[in-house]
Formats: C-alpha cells, sequence, structure tokens
C-alpha cells in the first residue's frame, strides 16, 4: 500500500460512509467514517516514508499498524499541526472531540442511531472546521 491507495481508500470509504447514510444504514456509516480517518492519517504518515529507508524498527511498526486514531496522529506527525488549529478553530475543536472517540469496536455496535453518525459525518466532512478537510489539506 502507498500513499494514494489510502487516499483513494479514504475517499472511497467516505462515498460508502454516505450511500449507507443517507439509506438508514447508521451503524454501518458510523464504522466506515471512521475508516476513512484512519486511512487518512496513514496517508499522511506513507508521506513521510521514503522508498529507500530501511525499515523502521518494532515500535514504529506498531505504532502506524493500528486503528486507534490518536496513535495515527501521533506517528503523522501532526499533534502539533492538530493543536494550533484547535487553538484556532473551536468548531475543529469540537469536531476532533467527536472523531478521536471513535474506534474499529463500532463495528459490533447495533445501536449507533441517526444523530451519533450524523455528527461523525459532520465533523469530518463540515467545509471550514471537518478534520478530513484538514487532514486533506496535509496529506
Amino acid at each position: 500500500m502507498n500513499r494514494s491507495d489510502f487516499q483513494s481508500l479514504c475517499r472511497l470509504r467516505v462515498n460508502e460512509a454516505n450511500v449507507l447514510l443517507r439509506n438508514g444504514c447508521f451503524a454501518g456509516a458510523y464504522y466506515l467514517f471512521g475508516y476513512a480517518v484512519e486511512f487518512a492519517f496513514k496517508a499522511r504518515i506513507a508521506k513521510a516514508t521514503r522508498r529507500h529507508d530501511f525499515p523502521p524498527g518494532r515500535a514504529v511498526v506498531d505504532s502506524v499498524y493500528t486503528h486507534d486514531l490518536v496513535k495515527l496522529l501521533k506517528s503523522s506527525g501532526l499533534e502539533l499541526s492538530l493543536h494550533d488549529e484547535e487553538q484556532k478553530n473551536r468548531a475543529f475543536a469540537d469536531n476532533w472531540l467527536t472523531v478521536k472517540d471513535w474506534t474499529e469496536q463500532s463495528r459490533y455496535e447495533v445501536t449507533i442511531d441517526a444523530t451519533k453518525a450524523r455528527a461523525l459525518q459532520s465533523a469530518l466532512l463540515h467545509r471550514k472546521n471537518g478534520v478530513l478537510t484538514w487532514l486533506f489539506r496535509l496529506w
């Protein structure tokens, strides 16, 4: 997988999640929106990887082969940028609070409702304050 693959997967998962959301499949939409963020962070991480670098140590590998969005944020090198954005933009900070709570364990949740799924969609895709909107500028 390379950066372009992760970017494509991110866009694909957003599109699929939007289709599910429009059709009342809220748990599936929520789950796929979360994977879209994961793939965006992994695209950013791939951007920093040099083609001929020696493979990193086990700790680095473990930090990027995860679904944990906070760990991926750290591995992406964007912690400072996120903090700066949060300081400038309260709506973005609120959106990050919504996004960071997603986990891959949501695949087992059957009670995710329209409100929760739409909140994640908005937190990701808001034109000015969305977390993916921010990541798209940096990946």
